[in-house]
């Protein structure tokens, strides 16, 4: 196997995608690999922001920018370090999940992109595309495919 010095898991807050990155930090712990947790968020249209704000007042910042996706990070660091991972980077980045996690595998110099089997089941990811097909296509270094979901 493969001596993996970082190893870049994706994670959207999911249970599925938490799964993933206790399968990679598990993997960064033994291997003493940087663990980069990634997540990769939309920007919220303006007129989706105005109703958030009317509806959630002082906490409509909580669905706004990256602040999702920096609270997923948050939780996700959580898995990882009871899953044993020591050295964890945190990065967010605004676009589709598959263009933000190629580029920060790039970006960070991952030797191993991590991501959860979710989409590759279902109907719509076999006509449309997966997140997990999509990466192993276009990323530029080895990926592993941990099984998150039932399959059902």
């Amino acid at each position: 196997m493969a001596s993996y010095r970082t190893v870049l898991v994706g994670t959207d807050g999911s249970a599925s995608s938490f799964r993933a990155v206790t399968a990679a930090a598990s993997l960064a712990a033994a291997t003493g690999a940087t663990l980069v947790l990634a997540c990769a968020y939309l920007p919220m249209r303006e007129r989706d922001r105005s109703a958030a704000a009317d509806v959630l007042g002082e906490l409509s910042y909580k669905v706004s920018g990256s602040t999702p996706a920096d609270d997923a990070l948050r939780a996700a660091r959580e898995h990882a370090v009871a899953a044993g991972a020591r050295k964890i980077e945190l990065a967010a980045a605004e676009g589709d999940a598959v263009d933000a996690l190629v580029s920060l595998a790039a970006e960070h110099g991952a030797d191993l992109l991590v991501v959860g089997n979710r989409g590759l089941n279902s109907l719509a990811g076999r006509l449309l595309g997966s997140v997990p097909s999509a990466v192993s296509h276009r990323a530029g270094c080895d990926v592993l495919i941990v099984h998150t979901t039932s399959g059902r």
